[in-house]
């Protein structure tokens, strides 16, 4: 049996799910490999780790100019830069454990979501310490620097201008591959019956006669969660909000309280496994533009306001989004009321986002995937 690792990393959710995707994807295939997903991050010394994935998400929420600023620089920095060179010694000395745990499980085909373990294993392969193919998927809609970590067996691309960028920055073309990002089996059968509108806004015990927005994410630019809501509760028209907290149980409180004020207008979510039924209900989907978010949408065909982008990867994920008219972003609060509102206002609008949702959506990228790794 076909021995594949996946290996990620949690400096923030997407480069997880994303394998979490492949390793789901890969449970159902007619021949099932031996299929194992490792977070990287489990496997090297926690001082890095601390480093690595706290020091990440609290970069980005306290310090965003900083991170745009760190973002900009390690894109223009060769590989060959001195930094470059401190950054991958310093991850050598902090990954031991991983190293040895990949070895000692030898897979016939490793899969990376992330760049940091793929740096790692092709020194591995330079140094004849694992002798099988090592790929790399791309986790959102631009390419950075970080991400072209040379002589991979192949790369997996969201779109064709990601491709045209890794040729132009010295990827070898024939290793290249548009699959798009992939997403849990649960997103990749959109015209199943069991995501279509009305039955999913029935079992949600919504009207489906009236339009559904979704808001799975509060944000620096737009305040927190509960009062983004309530804003929204705010306006002019006859649609419903599903909300959904995650595992933030504060949140998730004040939601309910708005919840059973308007019984018949909000519906509180907190950590879910059914987010593909709370989008397949929905017309619309406010939500930051993580790559792994906003390719579910695309998978269902779903229009979206966009808030709060990261500086550097997701403001790019936006601008490709709107480029190609499956979105709008909002920088403010006052724009998330005024674009919802128009929207609501706008139905052939709406659907003109959603048919180009669904045009971008690679609902297959998973399988694709793993077609050419396997």
């Amino acid at each position: 049996m076909t021995k594949l690792l996946i290996l990620s990393v949690s400096a923030g959710n997407g480069h997880v799910r994303a394998a979490q995707a492949l390793e789901a994807s890969a449970r159902e295939l007619p021949e099932a490999p031996e299929v194992t997903h490792l977070d990287a991050m489990d496997f090297v010394a926690t001082g890095f780790r601390k480093m690595y994935t706290d020091g990440y998400i609290r970069l980005i929420n306290e310090h965003p100019g900083i991170w745009e600023h760190l973002h900009h620089l390690s894109d223009t920095t060769p590989h060959s830069a001195a930094s470059q060179r401190l950054r991958r010694g310093v991850e050598r000395l902090s990954s031991g454990a991983l190293r040895r745990e990949v070895r000692k499980r030898k897979p016939d085909a490793v899969i990376c979501t992330h760049f940091l373990p793929a740096e790692l294993l092709k020194r591995e392969a330079e140094q004849g310490h694992l002798h099988c193919p090592i790929w790399l998927q791309v986790t959102d809609y631009d390419l950075h620097n970080m991400w072209l970590v040379p002589d991979m067996a192949g790369y997996f691309a969201a779109t064709d201008e990601v491709a045209f960028r890794m040729r132009a920055r010295g990827l070898r073309a024939e290793r290249l591959h548009v699959t798009g990002i992939p997403v849990m089996p649960a997103f990749s059968r959109p015209d199943a019956a069991e995501l279509d509108r009305e039955r999913c806004a029935r079992e949600l015990e919504l009207d489906p006669a009236r339009r559904v927005i979704l808001i799975v994410a509060g944000g620096a630019g737009v305040g927190n969660l509960s009062s983004l809501v309530q804003r929204v509760l705010g306006l002019a028209g006859d649609f419903q909000i599903i909300a959904v907290a995650g595992r933030n149980a504060e949140a998730k409180q004040k939601l309910d309280v708005l919840a059973a004020q308007q019984p018949q207008r909000l519906l509180a979510v907190g950590f879910t496994d059914k987010m593909h039924k709370l989008m397949a209900a929905s017309d619309l989907v406010v939500t930051k533009p993580g790559g792994l978010t906003v390719s579910e949408c695309l998978a269902l065909g779903r229009p979206m306001l966009l808030i709060s982008p990261i500086p550097g990867q997701e403001e790019h994920n936006a601008g490709y989004l709107m480029e190609e008219g499956a979105a709008r972003l909002a920088y403010d609060t006052f724009g998330v009321e005024y674009k919802i509102a128009r929207l609501m206002a706008e139905p052939a609008t709406l659907a003109a986002m959603a048919i180009r949702s669904r045009a971008l959506g690679k609902p297959q990228a998973a399988q694709d995937v793993l077609r050419l790794v396997l």
